[in-house]
């Protein structure tokens, strides 16, 4: 059974929402670390009275996620978030259960923070500062819409199968694609103005997977750091931006492989920036907001179907290698040859007259010539495909095998999730541990009470991707990257939805 967490009471008195923001720098000290531009810890703390609560993000890829990433995401350790929420209940007073850290997702290569002792040390430091910057405060809360930023990397095949847009694995043939699937726009927006005037923080929500942003793989915040500058110069007084990364497990920047550009992230962190600046002047605050925090640790069960998914994968595989036989050419062979019935299809391999006298005497041989030519160019072709599709299914059987051993090595049949809802105002964040997708994030909002409902995915822990029951047989990487069941989401959906009634 699920252990709920006890809920705070939503705030009924008069006492007005006091809120108090702190940032801190995070970025590794190493003596070889490049960095781009510095990583942040960012604190807000809200009281009403009746309810203090705690929204800490951080410039990282996730939090405690060690162990389920086999040590690739280095950075936090498991043991930071209990030991945090433990000294700032011991020492501030603030309710442990209340604190949500939020991670934005940012990729570069290696360590990117300070050791895990600093970690702790200026976490809890940004809290406290925030605790005592407190002033009465009116919030807000509305919605904006980017879309030309960045879109769902699933593709849905002819074949009704699903193939994935990564940089480590070529994209499918066209012919082979049916269409792409659907994306949020969503920058879900929450205002917090001081009570004399100006701003005083801004909570934006969106799903950006922050992959690449530096082509030297520096350590950077990524274009939300862009856009959170950009939105701070552009208000009254000093404000602190709180970027919240949304359900971002199936979602990639549209330009990802664009292999003819320079990737720079300032004019995607500008359009983010700018769309979030025209939501935001829209948004009205009041000072008769609500607070409240509930929570439910769920026991989600890990996936038991490794060896029949291996299996699978290594029969896909067998029939492509097998398909790989009987092709003449090599690539010395195939490019002239590719060249010559690309550039002059309907004469290839000499000039139209030749053709025109061969047909006028019957001499067939230059048509048969073309005949064999062309299928074994398909053949070459086919191959190539196949290749990069073993590729594919290599990568995935050993993801897969990694996923197993790791599932193995917990000696249990399920892991324990945090669902944890934020309400600010008339604002709603859901926070999961997991690298929600599209699909789960869309239903949960459709079935919510509250319009502004953002998903704050990447919270509160790391257990790889969350994806919909109804994609594990499709073969998408995200499936092959969730280690769970796919009774996850009816558990998650229907908690979520409990959580919110709650509210």
């Amino acid at each position: 059974m699920a252990q709920r967490r006890a809920a705070s009471s939503d705030s009924t008195s008069s006492h007005p929402v006091q809120a108090g923001v702190a940032r801190i720098e995070i970025t590794s000290q190493a003596p070889d670390a490049r960095v781009l531009d510095p990583l942040y810890a960012r604190a807000l703390v809200l009281d009403d009275g009746q309810t203090q609560l705690v929204l800490l993000t951080m410039d990282v890829t996730s939090i405690g996620g060690r162990k389920i990433s086999d040590n690739l995401l280095p950075d936090v350790s498991e043991e930071f978030l209990p030991t945090l929420r433990g000294r700032v209940e011991r020492e501030l007073g603030i309710a442990g259960k209340n604190v949500l850290v939020n991670a934005s997702h940012t990729h570069p290569l290696g360590r990117m923070l300070c050791d895990d002792q600093e970690q702790l040390k200026r976490t809890f430091e940004v809290i406290r500062q925030a605790r005592q910057n407190m002033v009465p405060v009116k919030i807000g809360v509305g919605s904006g819409r980017a879309d030309r930023i960045s879109m769902n990397r699933t593709l849905n095949m002819k074949d009704g199968r699903h193939w994935t847009i990564r940089h480590t694995n070529p994209s499918p043939t066209d012919q082979e694609v049916a269409g792409v699937a659907p994306f949020d726009p969503q920058i879900g927006i929450i205002r917090i103005d001081r009570m004399e005037g100006g701003t005083l923080a801004v909570i934006f929500n969106f799903a950006c997977h922050l992959l690449f942003g530096d082509p030297t793989g520096a350590i950077t915040g990524n274009y939300p750091a862009v856009a959170q500058r950009v939105i701070e110069q552009s208000l009254e007084g000093e404000a602190t931006t709180f970027f919240v990364q949304g359900a971002a497990g199936d979602v990639i920047d549209m330009t990802f492989k664009d292999f003819h550009h320079v990737r720079r992230i300032e004019p995607i962190g500008w359009e983010l920036a700018e769309q979030t600046i025209k939501a935001l002047r829209q948004i009205k605050t009041d000072e008769n907001a609500k607070l409240n925090v509930v929570s439910k640790t769920l026991k989600l069960p890990w996936r038991k179907d490794f060896d029949q998914c291996i299996a699978q994968l290594q029969a896909e595989g067998d029939q492509l290698l097998e398909s790989l036989r009987y092709c003449p050419l090599n690539f010395k062979n195939f490019l002239p040859l590719y060249l010559q019935y690309q550039l002059h299809p309907d004469y290839p391999l000499s000039d139209a007259y030749r053709y025109m006298q061969a047909d006028l005497v019957s001499d067939p041989t230059l048509r048969q010539m073309d005949k064999l030519n062309r299928a074994n160019l398909d053949k070459y072709l086919q191959n190539i495909r196949s290749m990069e599709k073993l590729a594919r299914i290599r990568e995935n059987i050993d993801t897969l095998r990694k996923h197993q051993r790791l599932v193995r090595d917990t000696g249990s049949q399920t892991v324990d999730a945090e669902i944890q809802l934020l309400r600010i105002g008339d604002g709603i964040l859901v926070g999961s541990p997991l690298e929600v997708l599209t699909e789960v994030s869309l239903r949960v909002k459709k079935a919510s009470p509250f319009p502004n409902t953002f998903i704050a995915a990447f919270s509160n822990g790391y257990l790889h991707y969350g994806s919909p029951v109804g994609n594990y047989d499709k073969g998408g990487y995200e499936v092959v990257e969730c280690p769970l069941a796919p009774q996850w989401q009816e558990m998650y959906e229907r908690t979520v939805g409990e959580l919110l009634r709650e509210l």
